[in-house]
């Protein structure tokens, strides 16, 4: 009797199971929907690279000023950081020796040319011999070269600025002696600047005169110096491989002074190339790619290799066709395969309204 029942219930479990099988599938309702980006459409545009380095400032002219001799000093013609123009009276040394020295030797040239001129007319009536006349001429151009001498010194006992410039801090005083090793102050012509800096090999080709160059420096944060390319050096360094680079900067505010360090970018000639968002290019480990959107809106990851990185700006060497559509913002939520949906998030499915409450319905407590 049991085994009758137990058999019975297996012949209707099959049958529902199998009534449950050629059932067709219920629609859920739960697709999976659109992920909201942003996306853009990679098209050529005018790039140029930019060669990168560490440089030091150097004024355009620039000189310590030393004394020639060794004296007293007399007077200081300037202050610390003073403007002067070239050829101004910087520091005068004591020169009264010099002075007495030159009157002497003005008074013996005097009378050396007085006695040739003597000796010249007696040698036109054939009074003196000619070779009388040649000696005392001799003796006249010693007393004028002896004058050129001490006229000379006189000079070295003038220290002048050489060319226009601004003075560094003043390292003498009146009445200290002065030797020709002691600093009297340095002098900087800064009105344009020379920035020095090295660049490998491989770049040499794009080192031209006349290249465009940006500098900045951490003296004055955000700021940008705008210069050219004077000069490359004739020689490469064997040792390093790298050329030292000579770049001409203008400096009318005075901003850019000698010893600065200055970071250098070198722009190369402007060419047509694949410049996307950086944003939008994903780096995994050693892979890298970004995400392109196909026609049915579904994303694929593009592996891509990346050039130069400039202003929030990556150039695509290899990976993307002009026209092809990326993603830019919100690459962090998408996975290959996903659908995808420009612009914000997408509205939310609308909920049924309730019905409304049915009036002979009971209410509850």
């Amino acid at each position: 009797m049991a085994s009758r029942f137990l058999a019975r219930g297996l012949v209707l479990v099959g049958m529902v199971g199998l009534a449950a099988c050629n059932r067709p599938p219920e629609k859920t309702g739960n697709a999976s929907p659109a992920i909201p980006v942003t996306t853009t459409v990679v098209q050529p545009v005018a790039w140029s690279d930019t060669v990168q380095a560490l440089g030091t400032a150097q004024a355009r002219e620039s000189v310590t000023l030393t004394a020639k001799v060794s004296e007293i000093v007399d007077q200081v013609h300037f202050e610390s950081g003073q403007q002067v123009q070239a050829g101004q009276p910087l520091v005068t040394l004591r020169v009264d020796a010099q002075q007495a020295a030159l009157g002497e030797a003005e008074s013996t040239l005097a009378e050396a040319e007085q006695q040739y001129q003597r000796l010249q007319g007696l040698a036109a009536q054939q009074l003196v011999a000619r070779s009388t006349l040649d000696a005392q001429r001799a003796l006249r151009e010693v007393a004028a070269a002896r004058v050129r001498q001490m006229k000379s010194d006189i000079r070295d006992r003038h220290v002048r600025a050489p060319f226009a410039g601004v003075l560094g801090i003043r390292q003498v005083s009146p009445g200290a002696l002065l030797t020709p090793n002691a600093v009297i102050a340095t002098l900087d012509d800064i009105s344009r600047m020379y920035v020095d800096f090295q660049v490998p090999e491989a770049a040499l080709s794009a080192m031209v005169p006349g290249a465009r160059v940006t500098a900045g420096t951490a003296a004055w944060p955000g700021r940008k110096f705008e210069g050219e390319v004077q000069t490359v050096d004739a020689r490469i360094d064997p040792t390093t491989r790298a050329v030292t680079v000579r770049a001409e900067f203008d400096n009318p505010e005075r901003l850019l002074r000698p010893g600065m360090l200055l970071d250098v970018h070198l722009f190369r000639p402007e060419r047509q190339a694949l410049v996307v968002p950086e944003i939008a290019v994903v780096q995994v480990g050693r892979d890298t790619f970004v995400y392109r959107v196909g026609q049915d809106d579904k994303v694929e990851r593009a592996m891509v290799t990346a050039g130069v990185r400039r202003d929030g700006k990556a150039e695509i060497v290899e990976g993307l066709q002009a026209g092809d559509r990326i993603v830019v913002d919100g690459t962090g939520k998408l996975r290959p395969g996903v659908t995808v949906a420009e612009g914000g998030p997408a509205a939310a499915p609308e909920k049924p309204a309730a019905p409304a409450p049915d009036a002979d319905a009971p209410k509850q407590d």
